[in-house]
């Protein structure tokens, strides 16, 4: 069996479409939308939205501002539009369009943070199962998802009113209900990496997005052959591993349009 593996493809709808050449089936570990461009501040929803000084702007507290900075800077950009839900409706579906389509081998997708789980079953077709707390057997190995990513500890996914779009973020309680109900993994296929330090600091963004303690604890517990997950786009480890388990950012396929190979 040949199983490729492709996270944060980001709007390469391109790359996606050569993704699943030569498999036998496609795994997807989320964020495919393009919201945000760090490297060509005109491309994405916000360049599209807001032109690339703004988004600029926003970067560079992602970079090196406060949380609160960058959130009150970014109230302030969907506020300068008309009506911002419907602008961020339209171009979301404009690429779910494009990039599922391009899913042409049998494909398993879990959707990330940049994703709106809510629009999946209008664009998905019969080669396409989305799995989020659930397991699928491929090639006699059973494969278990886990979407989106997790709130820091304390803050309460609530909606804010008139937010133009809300990112996949979980509190750990029900991400943790999502891996509770994976038994027996083979492969355990997550948007974010295991609560590893070198799994998850981003060498670039130089921060650490937050790992989830119970993707680690299960995989102590059920000592899958593979961890593969995505997220953090540079690590500071591409791999680690924990026992018999190889963990593996399979890499920022937007960049690379390369797919990670698993083989039995």
């Amino acid at each position: 069996m040949r199983v490729h593996v492709v996270s944060d493809v980001h709007g390469n709808a391109d790359a996606l479409k050569r993704a699943g050449d030569g498999a036998d089936a496609l795994v997807v570990l989320g964020d495919l939308i393009d919201f945000v461009d760090y490297h060509d501040h005109e491309k994405g929803i916000m360049g599209a939205l807001f032109g690339a000084e703004k988004v600029a702007g926003f970067a560079r507290l992602r970079r090196e501002g406060t949380r609160d900075e960058t959130v009150a800077y970014s109230r302030e950009l969907w506020a300068s539009l008309e009506d911002p839900a419907s602008a961020v409706d339209e171009a979301v579906r404009t690429q779910y369009a494009a990039l599922f389509a391009a899913m042409t081998a049998p494909t398993y997708a879990t959707p990330g943070n940049v994703d709106t789980p809510a629009l999946w079953p209008e664009f998905t077709g019969e080669g396409v199962r989305v799995l989020d707390g659930e397991v699928a057997e491929i090639g006699g190995l059973r494969f278990g998802f886990v979407g989106g990513a997790l709130l820091p500890d304390g803050v309460v996914p609530r909606p804010r009113k008139g937010a133009a779009w809300r990112p996949y973020l979980r509190d750990r309680a029900d991400y943790d209900a999502g891996v509770a109900a994976l038994a027996d993994v083979d492969v355990l296929c997550t948007h974010g990496p295991p609560a590893l330090p070198e799994l998850t600091y981003d060498v670039v963004a130089r921060r650490s997005e937050i790992g989830s303690t119970a993707l680690l604890e299960l995989i102590r517990a059920q000592r899958p052959r593979w961890s593969v997950f995505g997220h953090v786009h540079q690590p500071l480890a591409a791999r680690a591993r924990v026992g018999l388990t190889e963990c593996r950012n399979v890499g920022h396929f937007k960049e690379t349009g390369q797919p990670y190979v698993l083989r039995w």
